[in-house]
């Protein structure tokens, strides 16, 4: 049986990459497709074939992705999957774009309906003459989405509350499969809540809230240790307090 991978964009580091490696461990020779690749952001992917879209050839595409966001169902639509029996697709945006020949069967892992489109909307269009702006663009963007959601044989979700959001969004049915996590026989049991901190593990973006934990902790003064980057850092740093602790990229050892 051969399989393919197709992920929206390979240029970061967080838990749907995490779902992607243990695919890797089970699906060893999979490829994975997708719209950009970033080496130097996405250490991660060099155990894999990577192959990308169109958008790769564009400037600025593997880092600022979002530039080309109209674009996006068009370079995951292009991408040809003819000589695969099972594709999986793992996405929160466009990756369920993809157009499987008859036979294939197209499987999509969502870890949530396209957040800026939905759920996400408000965080991401907040002022009214953006929203008003960009009206016609957001329609556009939701009729393809909405489209494309159609396309996979089978949706499976994260967690119940991503399976709520595709039934309320996309109107299809799903299954849950938790992502995986990694705990050794020594690290299992309950965790002491003696430890003398609070701890954060995140990319540090807007949808994350951790904006919300810091001002918790700074008017309490709790202890609290983030552990993540991203673009929301400097912002962040500026508003801890004393007792907020920025540990930057730690590896899982750490």
């Amino acid at each position: 049986m051969k399989v393919a991978l197709v992920y929206d964009r390979v240029n970061k580091w967080g838990g749907a990459e995490r779902v992607l490696l243990a695919l890797h461990k089970i699906f060893p020779t999979a490829p994975l497709y997708t719209s950009v690749y970033n080496p130097k952001k996405a250490k991660w992917a060099k155990v894999f074939t990577v192959k990308t879209s169109f958008l790769q050839r564009l400037p600025f595409a593997s880092s600022f992705h979002e530039l080309y966001a109209p674009l996006m169902p068009f370079a995951f639509e292009n991408l040809s999957f003819k000589k695969f029996d099972v594709i999986i697709s793992v996405t929160s945006e466009s990756a369920k774009n993809i157009r499987v020949p008859e036979g294939t069967i197209h499987i999509c892992y969502c870890l949530t309906p396209t957040r800026y489109l939905w759920s996400g909307y408000g965080q991401y269009f907040k002022t009214f003459w953006f929203r008003l702006l960009t009206i016609p663009l957001v329609a556009y963007l939701r009729k393809k989405d909405l489209s494309a959601s159609q396309r996979p044989d089978v949706f499976v979700a994260i967690s119940k509350e991503v399976q709520r959001r595709i039934k309320k969004y996309y109107h299809r049915e799903s299954g849950v499969i938790y992502p995986p996590i990694a705990i050794s026989p020594k690290e299992r049991g309950f965790i002491p809540l003696d430890s003398g901190y609070f701890l954060i593990v995140s990319r540090l973006v807007p949808y994350k809230k951790i904006d919300l934990a810091i001002k918790v902790c700074n008017q309490l003064k709790y202890p609290l240790k983030i552990i993540g980057t991203g673009s929301e850092e400097r912002l962040l740093r500026k508003m801890a307090g004393p007792t907020v602790q920025f540990l930057g990229t730690l590896t899982d050892q750490e």
